[in-house]
């Protein structure tokens, strides 16, 4: 019942090791950054594949949406929309405010004869 068993084995010197055996992560799916700069898409390929998904796109949303997308765009070139409009009414609101303030001091001093 005993029957001999052999073994072999194959050795590589240092020089040749890395020419015979392959040490690259290929079958766990990991990329080179050679290979992931080569696979983006280029600007106007990226603009190309919004145009084809513009509808597709949620219009609202904290992430993957049109909004998202205007927010992170404005931050990045520092755009305030309608920023003329916004001081012109927030300067009319605050004389609003003081002509109302002003407005109940007259009332007051209608009702309780006082001087304020």
């Amino acid at each position: 019942m005993d029957q001999p068993v052999s073994f072999s084995t194959t050795s590589y010197d240092k020089n040749s090791y890395n020419k015979v055996i392959d040490t690259s992560f290929t079958q766990l799916g990991v990329k080179t950054i050679d290979e992931q700069i080569a696979i983006q898409p280029t600007t106007n390929e990226f603009f190309s594949m919004y145009n084809d998904m513009f509808y597709e796109i949620p219009e609202l949303g904290a992430n993957n949406s049109h909004e998202y997308l205007i927010k992170k765009s404005s931050e990045y070139v520092g755009f305030e929309a309608n920023q003329e409009e916004i001081i012109a009414l927030q300067a009319e609101i605050a004389q609003l405010r003081t002509d109302l303030l002003d407005a109940q001091k007259q009332n007051i001093q209608l009702q309780t004869g006082t001087p304020l």
